[in-house]
């Protein structure tokens, strides 16, 4: 944005400023700040347009907290938006990011949206001294926000909805109704008649959960795509539901009978406690357990030192069933 030479409807422009520049703070009036920059050129700016040094130092100390944190997807943000110091609305934002700027997406929260204040509802007068007490108020709506970090090295929060994760086209199409939290190559077979340039085909591992925010999970179900080298299309080679996920979900392989295999675990909740945090709104599991499964050629198996059974979620986000029509 522009520096102004004065505050008022009718102002010239002094000099240009670009996001993350610093500036030395003049004086300070209502509403504006008058700034000098590093070229000796003073101006007026909006004091919402600026923050200050204890800000930019929160900034930086993301990057210093979360610099050994894997990255669980990549993605790219839909529009112009500003990275935030922590989850909210409301919380201090500073970077901005470009339309379709590409970014690592790190760790996941939740965090009650920020609604606007309406007047609480008058209760009807009780007829009766059998009226039943009133209802609790529902739940907060929730949201869900990423860290990310972008191609600078600059890190924030962003809302979940403003940024779509990649996810490969020949499987995006296989996803139904769910949303792809994140993909991995688990490898590649040789197929002379597919349609890719060195006919050496990916298969993939994901993961998937409802399209519904605030859960306290990243992620409800595990899919792992197969190549058929006869038909040349992807197929269902394996598939967990109904489980309590967390990222990131790890990627490895290991030697088996006809040489290498690869190996993928992630981490659920070992019961149905998770400890959310209530400033950041992370979530994790109270008792996790790190499963893992091995595959061999299209065939997925579990291994490791864990081989408890599995808790299931069941009737998670039901739908009712519609009753069968009579015959006639």
């Amino acid at each position: 944005m522009f520096l102004r030479d004065r505050v008022a409807a009718v102002s010239n422009r002094v000099a240009q400023v670009d996001n993350g520049q610093r500036l030395e703070v003049v004086e300070r009036a209502r509403r504006f700040i008058h700034v000098k920059t590093d070229k000796g050129v003073v101006g007026w700016i909006p004091d919402r347009a600026v923050i200050d040094q204890k800000t930019y130092d929160e900034f930086a100390q993301l990057v210093t907290a979360h610099k050994d944190d894997p990255v669980v997807a990549h993605g790219a943000v839909r529009d112009d938006i500003y990275l935030h110091v922590t989850p909210g609305r409301d919380s201090d934002r500073f970077y901005l990011l470009a339309e379709n700027a590409k970014v690592d997406l790190l760790v996941r929260a939740s965090m009650p949206k920020a609604v606007a204040a309406t007047a609480p509802a008058v209760p009807p007068p009780a007829n009766d001294a059998k009226d039943a007490a009133p209802e609790p108020p529902p739940p907060p709506p929730m949201e869900d926000w990423w860290l990310v970090r972008d191609t600078q090295g600059r890190m924030g929060w962003l809302l979940a909805g403003r940024v779509d994760v990649s996810v490969p086209d020949e499987i995006a199409q296989y996803a139904e109704g769910q949303r792809i939290v994140c993909a991995y190559v688990l490898t590649k077979v040789n197929d002379e008649g597919s349609s890719i340039a060195d006919h050496q085909v990916p298969e993939y591992v994901t993961a998937l959960g409802p399209y519904k925010w605030g859960l306290p999970y990243d992620f409800d179900q595990i899919r792992v795509f197969t190549w058929n080298t006869k038909k040349h299309r992807y197929e269902t080679a394996f598939r967990l539901r109904g489980i309590q996920g967390f990222l990131p979900l790890r990627v490895s392989s290991q030697p088996g009978p006809t040489g290498t295999e690869p190996v993928f675990s992630f981490q659920i909740a070992g019961s149905a406690d998770v400890a959310i945090d209530a400033t950041s709104g992370i979530a994790r599991p109270a008792s996790p357990r790190t499963i893992r499964y091995a595959m061999r050629q299209t065939t997925v198996r579990r291994i490791g030192p864990d081989t408890a059974p599995l808790p299931v979620i069941k009737n998670r986000d039901a739908k009712p069933k519609t009753p069968p029509k009579k015959k006639r």
